[in-house]
Formats: C-alpha cells, structure tokens, sequence
C-alpha cells in the first residue's frame, strides 16, 4: 500500500517537475523590457551635431558637426578627426547615412562628399580587444551649384548611388550615380540628375529613400507625405498622403525605415509616431496606407534610429524622452526620460543593445537596453498581425526566412488550429467505428469470435506511430487522392448493400438462417463490405466523369473554391482514427462488457429484444466508460506527433477544408525544435506550445472526469 501511495507522488512530482521547467523557460518571453539611463557626458564640440553612429561594441561614435566627422569614445574622449580636403572653405550642412556603414555629407556649396566608416576589432598578444576607428573619404561632387544642401537621403543599391535632395520648398532633386567596369578593369562613372516638384502645401520637413532606390518618400510642413516612384522609365510622383497624423495638421519633423525598408515610421511635431506600407491596390495602383499608431510623445518627435537585428526602432523627442517600440506587432514596449536639451542626434547600436543620443549642448547620453524577445506580446502569440507585404492583418506562423531582414511570424493560433482540426476529423472516424465496434463485440459477437477479435484489435494498438505515419504518408494518401469520390460514397453504399443484404436474408427459409449460430453474423458481411467497396469504385468513377468532367479536383476548385492537396486532413482522420481507435474500442468495449448481467437478462426477460436491451440498458449504463474512451482518444489525438507531421503537407493555414492540410503544435514542435537556438525566441515558444498542449489535455481530461462521475452517478442505479 505505502509503495502505491509512493509510486502515485512520484507520478505527481515528476508531472510538477516538467511543468516548472517548461514554465522557467517561458517566462522570460513577457518579461517587460527596459531601457536604463547612464551618465551624459560632454563632448566638447565646436557646433551642435548633425550625426551619430557607433559602432557594435558601443565603445567609439563617429560625430558630425557643421566642421566635420569627430570620432570620440563612449566616455567623450576625442580620438581622431579625419580629414575632409572639401570643407577647408565650406561646411557641413546635411547628413544621411546607409546601415552598412556609409555616410554621405551635404556640404553648403552644393556638393555632396560619401565616407565609408568601419570599426575592426584588434587582439593584442595578451587577447585583449580594442577597436580601431577609420575613415575613407570619397571624391566630392557637385549636385547643386552654388546653393547649401538642405535635406539629403540616399541608397547603393545594384544599379548604383541615388541620392535624393533638396533644391527648394517643394522641389525635389534625384542624383543618380552608375559605375560599370570594363573587361579590361576600367571603370566608368555616369550620373544624372532628376528634378520633380511636388505638389505639397507647405515644404519639404524630412526625406527619406529605401535600399532599393524604387522609393522616394518626403514629408511636408502640413503633416503631408509625398511618395515618388524611381524606375528605369524616369521619376514620377505616386501619390500625396493628405494627413500621417490623422488630421493633426502636425510637420512630418522625422522619418526612418525598419530594418530592409520595406516599411516606413514617421513622427510629427504633435508627438505621433506611425509606421506605413507601400501596399499595391486591387487596381494595380500602390499606395502608402497607415499600419499603426504607436503611444504618443508629449513633445515632437526629433529622431528615428531602427536595429539591424530586428523590426524594432526608437523614438526621441525634444524633451530627451526615448520610446522603444516593435514595429511587427505595433507596441510600444519601453520609455526612458533622458538627460538631455533638446536632442538632435540618434543612434540604435548594431547589436541593438544600446542607444546612443547627442543635444544641442554637445552632451551625449547612452541607454542600455535590455530586450531579448522584442517580438512576444500577446498580440503576435495569438491576434492578427499586419506583416510587411500583406494587404491585411493574418494568423502566420514562419519561424525563419532566408535573409537578416526576415520578419519573424510566430502567431501560435494556426498551430492551435491545426491540432483542433485533425483531432476533429481524427475523431469524426474514429468514434463511430470504435464505439459500435464495441457494442457489437460486447453485445453480439458470438463469445468464440470475441476470443480472437478482441486481442487482434489491441495488438493494433501497439503499432508505432511513426509506421503508421510512414504509410499514410507515402501509401494512403496516393490512393485516397485517386479515389475521394469513392471515398465519400462508400458509406451511402454500404449503408444500402447491408440492409439490401439483411432484408434478403429475411427471405431465406427459417431453417436455412437457424443453421448460423447467433453473434457470428459478421461472416455474411464480410463479403457485403467488399462488395460495396466495388460498387463505391464504380459509382464514384461514373459521378466524377458524368458531374465533374472527370476531374473532381478541378470541379472542387471551380465549384467549391477549394484546393486539394494530396497529404490533407481527410488522410490523417483516416490514419489517425485507425491510431486512436483500438484505444478506444478496448476501453469501451470494457466498460460495455462489464455491464451486471442482471440488468441484461432482467430486460431480456421483459420482452425487449437484444437491440434494445443494448442502446436503452447497455449503452447509458456503460457511457461513463464510453464517455472516458473518447476523451482519451481526444487526448491521443491531441499530442500525435508523427501521423501529423507524415501525413500532411505541414503547412500552417486556418482552412476548415478537409482537403487541406495543416500543422499542429506537436508537429511543430518535433520540426522546429532541432533548429532552435537555446533561449532565443523561437526556443521559448516551442515550450509554450508544450505548455498550451500541457493545458489541453489537463483541461479535456478534467472536463471528462467531471463529466464521467456525473454520468455514473446519473445511471449508477438504473
């Protein structure tokens, strides 16, 4: 007794014990992130800075003055000034830089002169590390004679240099420089030179320009935003946003691209801070189209820095407060006030560790930021998200992609989905055959054949998963895909060729049936089964070719909307039922079986017949057992890993169509995990997915507890 008593806590325990690790490793997701203020120390600048970037280890900035580029420590210790031959006579009026390194200043003569900036780490003998700042400075250009560059933007990208500038309130200037190389290693530059005016009411606030050159976008004085298409056919302007601040009539005073500047964050004077898609409409026109609001700056917005490890960015206002925000999900996730006066300069530090920010004072100021999962909320766990490129906000779920920019989607309801939907068809099956398969065997089976059946049924049992996975996979599916009209007749013909064949074993003489002994009927079906299943062949080919023109996935498609994939839900409620199916035909069986003879021969005795006696005394009797059966196939279907993960085409779609497939949390787990970093993202929410499964199960399982002891003490004195 005491080692049953033992044996039960230690079960306890263990199951206590998985729970508080799987628990240790979620928890970290929704930890809140922090952005933690340090020191601000004066750099000693001659005029206030134009620009700021540091480099990964956060211990050297490049500084931008009208005087030209400075690099400091984080300390604000001076290192060294590069030399810069174009502004011995002028200085610098602009700055605009690209993430890989590359700045451009707008001098106020009308040139424009590229710098490339890099930061090597060096080990000593000892190991220790330092960086090195350098500094290459290009040939300078001129773009606009004699007139300051007021505002600059530009990109590299294969066909070459686009910078885009400013030559007036509304007028725009795109300069477009190409470099070719010989086959003998000669290398030729051509540029040319675009102007456009806009048709803005006030002037030009903030430029900006994607990695790709094909977007030019402008913000004006009066909260407007013009968008300019770039293409091998010329420049044109694609369209004007009325108002980025929802009627606050607010300048555009900042713009920034999210890391692959595929989508645009704007902030305005009144505070706002919003992010915007170029998002092709249904008539082939593109449009600039709003995707979210983020929390609202008590001042106007000053800057925008975004990582280069994520979609996250920052926001700085006049007041030196900083703002973290995820622009995937649309939160902002952290807020900082600074120590600054009226801040000019931005910078998120590559690692996306640290930001970096420098005032009119010259004062520059660091925050440590501590975020580890910037793409968890509860939002992109389980709402709809705008992802980048699509035309509304979806359920998605894609862990990786094939580049840095990847937009990470980790939206666990289509998982949720999947593992509903195929335990749902998985039971459709199994439930009908499992129950009245034990009704038959415990009811009327003759007790020689039930010798047999019953143990061939639970040796099916122990079949591994995986196997039956394997041939549902590369056996079944095939042959359900030639034979689905069939398929779904077969029930409609069987039901007919049973009772064709019991209304003509009626007709036989009385002396011909008393030869076959009570329970052994099955053996006359046998045939019957098989015939119908010719039939069901027959039949189905004929519909397919007379209604569907001889291609039922075609006329599913035209008819119906749908696609059919060949590994689909219908294969895995067929491969997953005969799964679950000896589990539940035993239980039940069981509970059927040990039913008190008493009340079987009491209503024997009464004048019901065996039929009766089985569906109005047998069956309410037994259904707490039943009920237990079902729920414990509910629970295998659940947590099935291996059918799901063969059987279908694995994809995460939200389609109720049974020809569709799917993916379930356990699948998803077995895939991903291997592949998953240790603590990262996609590590913790896979054993949230454990956790949900976890969840499931314990709440189908109580739920059927409770509903079991009702059902007993329902019929416990019928």
């Amino acid at each position: 007794m005491h080692c049953v008593t033992l044996g039960g806590m230690a079960i306890i325990l263990a199951i206590l014990a998985i729970l508080f690790v799987i628990t240790a490793e979620i928890y970290p997701l929704f930890r809140a992130p922090s952005l933690t203020t340090q020191t601000p120390v004066d750099l000693d600048l001659p005029t206030p800075p134009l620009f700021l970037h540091v480099d990964e280890y956060r211990e050297i900035a490049l500084i931008v003055t009208e005087k030209g580029p400075r690099f400091v420590s984080a300390t604000g210790r001076l290192l060294n000034t590069p030399h810069i031959p174009a502004l011995d006579s002028v200085s610098v009026s602009t700055v605009s830089n690209l993430s890989d390194d590359r700045i451009l200043l707008g001098l106020s003569d009308g040139r424009i002169v590229p710098m490339d900036i890099s930061f090597p780490a060096v080990f000593d003998e000892t190991g220790k590390r330092s960086v090195v700042a350098q500094a290459a400075i290009g040939e300078a250009m001129t773009v606009v004679s004699g007139r300051p560059v007021s505002l600059l933007a530009f990109t590299r990208h294969d066909e070459g240099l686009v910078t885009v500038l400013t030559t007036g309130l509304r007028q725009l200037t795109l300069v477009t420089i190409e470099e070719t190389t010989s086959p003998l290693g000669e290398r030729t530059r051509s540029l040319s030179i675009d102007s456009l005016s806009l048709s803005l009411e006030g002037e030009i606030t903030s430029l900006a320009v994607d990695q790709r050159g094909a977007f030019v976008y402008a913000g004006g004085s009066t909260g407007q935003v013009a968008l300019v298409e770039r293409s091998s056919s010329g420049v044109r302007l694609a369209g004007i946003l009325p108002d980025v601040g929802g009627n606050q009539r607010a300048a555009v005073t900042a713009l920034g691209f999210l890391i692959d500047d595929r989508t645009l964050i704007t902030g305005d004077r009144s505070g706002g801070v919003y992010s915007w898609q170029v998002l092709e409409e249904p008539g082939g026109e593109r449009k600039l189209r709003r995707i979210y609001a983020f929390d609202r700056h008590d001042r106007p917005v000053t800057a925008i820095a975004s990582s280069r490890r994520d979609k996250g960015f920052v926001t700085l206002d006049e007041d030196g407060t900083l703002y973290l925000a995820y622009g995937t999900s649309g939160k902002t996730l952290a807020v900082s006030d600074g120590l600054l006066d009226r801040p000019i300069a931005l910078s998120f530090a590559p690692k996306a560790d640290g930001v970096f920010a420098a005032d009119s004072a010259g004062r520059l100021v660091q925050w440590h930021v501590d975020n580890p999962h910037p793409e968890i909320s509860w939002r992109s766990l389980f709402g709809k998200i705008w992802y980048e490129g699509g035309l509304e906000p979806e359920y998605a779920w894609q862990s990786t992609g094939g580049t840095d920019e990847f937009e990470s989607k980790l939206s666990l309801t289509p998982l949720i989905y999947g593992t509903l939907k195929g335990t749902f068809y998985s039971l459709l099956f199994a439930i009908p055959v499992a129950v009245l398969a034990a009704l038959y065997v415990s009811q009327f089976l003759h007790p020689t054949w039930k010798v047999y059946v019953k143990p061939v049924v639970e040796i099916m049992a122990a079949l591994p998963s995986v196997v039956l996975g394997f041939i549902a996979g590369l056996w079944l599916a095939p042959i359900v895909e030639r034979f689905v009209p069939a398929l779904f007749l077969f029930p409609v013909v069987l039901s007919i060729c049973i009772f064709a064949a019991y209304y003509l074993w009626q007709t036989f003489p009385a002396q011909v049936r008393a030869r076959l002994k009570p329970g052994t009927e099955v053996v006359l079906l046998i045939p019957v089964v098989l015939t119908a299943s010719g039939i069901a062949l027959l039949v189905g080919g004929f519909v397919e070719t007379q209604t569907m023109s001889g291609d039922y996935r075609n006329w599913i498609y035209q008819t119906l909307g749908l696609t059919y994939d060949q590994r689909n839900s219908l294969v895995v409620g067929l491969a997953m039922g005969f799964a679950i199916i000896p589990l539940m035909f035993t239980i039940a069986e069981d509970s059927l079986s040990n039913v008190p003879a008493s009340l079987v021969a009491g209503s024997l005795a009464l004048g019901a017949t065996r039929w009766q006696t089985a569906l109005r005394i047998v069956l309410p009797s037994a259904s707490p057992g039943i009920f237990s059966a079902i729920m414990i196939g509910f629970g295998r279907a659940v947590g099935e890993t291996m059918i799901v993960l063969m059987a279908t085409g694995n994809t995460p779609v939200m389609d109720a169509s049974i020809f569709n497939g799917f993916r379930a949390l356990s699948a998803n787990i077995a895939v991903e995990l291997p592949e998953a970093p240790e603590g990262g993202t996609l590590y913790r929410v896979l054993f949230l997915a454990a956790f949900l499964l976890f969840v499931m199960t314990f709440l189908v399982n109580t739920v059927a507890e409770v509903v079991r002891l009702h059902l007993r003490k329902k019929y416990r004195y019928l």
